[in-house]
């Protein structure tokens, strides 16, 4: 089955087009008026240039006045020629014999019966077109007029082929595999839907969430911000730091430069509960902090960081290098990326 694009708009276009397999573009007088399109002719010669294939209407009250159309329309500087789409009436049907006759394509739209549908086959039309939606609307069994197409085609050995249109939905796409139809044609919304999928979403994200565990380490995602202080500075220091830092931490070290804990925000609104203001200008070795951090190598693997926030219940780990402070790894760090559910918050 051949998939067409319908439309008239030419980004969508040109997004349809990356694909690399869409055949060709059916469009409407209607679409035109819908995108503000003034210059038909204008429109139409960009298309012919931008689509393998491209199906556009020719109107007339009479044979005479839909071939003159056609013929018009033929008279413009195409890069190719166009197939023309003719609605299903007397008119219609003469008019495509004619142009199919002098070796031009035609498209008979508008199809609501497998008696229009059989007319325009013997007037050699090169598509039959019912329209799906339409027909549903209306509480008609369209999928069942696709099939009765598709078979009186192939029973007969005509060369018309089936297109289904008035698409809505990827449903409809999938029906029209299943009734056999030779071409669908479908606007891109529902053209750029047809991949979703509820559990392919979900088996690509545990894919994505396990390569980056096995792949990344503690390193790639780490905060760039490194606040430390040394544990005989004061208080006050600490508090610049992790503000200036927006961490809810401070790492803190000895006089070689060692880690010798953590001081966390919790740590100073108890420390502010407990002694009040004057504790402000106290050194931190002499105010409460964890002297037992929670520390990992900057080059572990991200599976190890998750696991070892899982263990130790905490908020932050202090990244080392050699021992020494080389930053922050926050739990709203793997949350963001999704290494962490908001239930281990």
């Amino acid at each position: 089955m051949d998939l067409y694009l319908d439309s008239v708009d030419f980004k969508e276009i040109e997004q349809a087009l990356e694909f690399g397999f869409i055949k060709g573009l059916t469009t409407t007088p209607t679409f035109m008026h819908r995108h503000g399109i003034t210059d038909i002719d204008k429109a139409i010669v960009k298309l012919s240039g931008m689509v393998p294939e491209l199906q556009v209407e020719a109107l007339g009250d009479s044979p005479d006045s839909i071939i003159a159309e056609a013929n018009r329309i033929l008279s413009l500087p195409l890069e190719r020629e166009p197939v023309f789409k003719v609605p299903i009436s007397n008119e219609g049907l003469i008019a495509c014999q004619r142009l199919t006759k002098k070796g031009h394509r035609v498209n008979v739209h508008l199809i609501y019966t497998l008696n229009q549908a059989y007319m325009a086959i013997e007037a050699g039309a090169a598509f039959v077109c019912p329209l799906a939606g339409r027909l549903q609307d209306q509480g008609h069994d369209a999928i069942k007029l696709y099939e009765q197409c598709v078979e009186v085609i192939s029973k007969h050995k005509y060369q018309s082929k089936v297109m289904f249109s008035s698409v809505r939905y990827p449903e409809h796409v999938r029906q029209a595999l299943l009734a056999g139809v030779h071409v669908c044609t479908a606007p891109f919304s529902v053209i750029n839907r047809l991949c979703e999928n509820s559990l392919t979403a979900v088996g690509t994200s545990q894919f994505w969430e396990h390569t980056q565990l096995m792949t990344q380490s503690v390193s790639d995602v780490m905060r760039p911000e490194n606040p430390v202080c040394m544990i005989s500075e004061t208080l006050t220091s600490a508090m610049v730091k992790m503000t200036e830092s927006r961490l809810g931490a401070v790492t803190l070290v000895n006089s070689q430069g060692d880690v010798a804990g953590i001081f966390t925000d919790g740590d100073l609104r108890r420390s502010l509960q407990e002694d009040g203001e004057k504790i402000l200008t106290k050194t931190l070795d002499k105010i409460g902090f964890s002297r037992n951090p929670i520390t990992i190598d900057q080059d572990a693997s991200l599976e190890q960081a998750v696991n070892l926030f899982k263990e130790s219940q905490v908020d932050s780990i202090v990244v080392i290098a050699d021992n020494r402070p080389s930053g922050h790894l926050d739990i709203q760090d793997l949350v963001k990326i999704g290494l962490l559910g908001q239930e281990h918050l």
